[in-house]
């Protein structure tokens, strides 16, 4: 990514590269054109005036899923809804059957792929967020189980979401060292932090029914309600991780806030009605929460371009430090000055 990828000019591109492949799924060429949201990727809503049909597009940013990635993605949410276990967003195919198409952006192949339409809208803030919180424990019980006994096709691969992916030597969005306004003094806090975490993390451990296939972004704008009914969407980061790391994801860019261990426990109740979680369990939850935060510390560095971190800045930097002293106050004695 680069700070002039969202320049009108390469939208205008972006669009006029999907607009020229939408008789590809059976679209007219009166077919309106809307950007939704752009991150990692880019999406799109067309309507189709002659038709009436309403397709949602996601165009890949190249470099970051491969193909395989991305088939495998589409593989387990048709296996999702095939066995009705959420609510989420179903994969169309073009006319020739395939789901992944190829754009050329002047030389640069990216991929793009259509949904289905969801009706509804985002939970709103001040909205009965425990009420969703605990169906969305219920959802994610559902998908864990549905995870571990789903029989994977061949050539599945998803990424590893562990702590080299996110903290350690593989840095999949960046390195937090290059977080937005980091002081000395908040470097110095987030490494003795980083380190508690790859020791907390190392002793939770990998067994199977700890680590797995997971969503890894249920976070609140990839919610839909429609009246009664939570659908999840935007599965582009599911890989294997801990199945507990989904309420951490769940609450992204809000770590900090006083309401999350109430989030936390409507989560919890709403997982207990589909499968047993000990409250020995629950205790790393809080670890996983600081460890997404140092993540999310690093995407804001490494994708400061985009809307969400430009709207993130340097506050939260200076929140995810803040976080980090009560996080080591909480599991180091001595604030993590002699954690190896």
């Amino acid at each position: 990514m680069t700070d002039t990828m969202y320049h009108a000019d390469f939208l205008e591109r972006l669009e006029g590269g999907l607009r020229d492949a939408l008789p590809r799924w059976g679209l007219s060429g009166a077919s309106e054109l809307k950007l939704l949201t752009i991150s990692e990727n880019a999406t799109f809503r067309a309507h189709d005036p002659e038709s009436g049909a309403d397709v949602v597009f996601r165009v890949h940013r190249p470099g970051y899923h491969t193909r395989a990635e991305i088939a495998s993605e589409l593989a387990w949410l048709t296996a999702l809804g095939r066995g009705d276990v959420v609510a989420t967003l179903t994969p169309i195919p073009q006319l020739d059957g395939e789901l992944i198409a190829d754009l050329d952006d002047g030389g640069v192949t990216r991929h793009a792929v259509a949904f289905g339409l969801l009706r509804g809208r985002e939970p709103a803030e001040g909205e009965d967020q425990p009420r969703w919180y605990r169906e969305l424990g219920a959802i994610s019980a559902r998908l864990h189980a549905h995870a571990k006994s789903w029989p994977r096709p061949d050539g599945f691969t998803r990424k590893l979401w562990d702590y080299d992916a996110m903290l350690g030597e593989v840095l999949l969005w960046g390195d937090w060292r290059a977080a937005l306004g980091l002081t000395p003094e908040g470097k110095e806090i987030l490494e003795r932090t980083a380190a508690l975490l790859k020791q907390l993390t190392d002793a939770y451990g990998q067994d199977e029914g700890r680590f797995g296939l997971v969503h890894a972004d249920m976070r609140v704008a990839n919610l839909i309600v429609d009246g009664e009914t939570l659908s999840v969407i935007d599965f582009d980061d599911c890989g294997f991780s801990w199945y507990l790391y989904d309420f951490a994801a769940a609450v992204s860019f809000a770590e900090h806030e006083p309401y999350i261990p109430e989030l936390q426990k409507a989560w919890v109740e709403g997982y207990r009605t589909v499968t047993p979680l000990s409250d020995e369990e629950c205790e790393i939850l809080p670890v996983f929460i600081m460890l997404r935060r140092m993540l999310l510390t690093a995407w804001v560095a490494s994708h400061s371009e985009t809307p969400t971190a430009q709207a993130m800045g340097t506050a939260y930097t200076e929140g995810t430090v803040e976080l980090a002293r009560a996080f080591l106050a909480r599991y180091a004695p001595d604030g993590g000055r002699t954690v190896p």
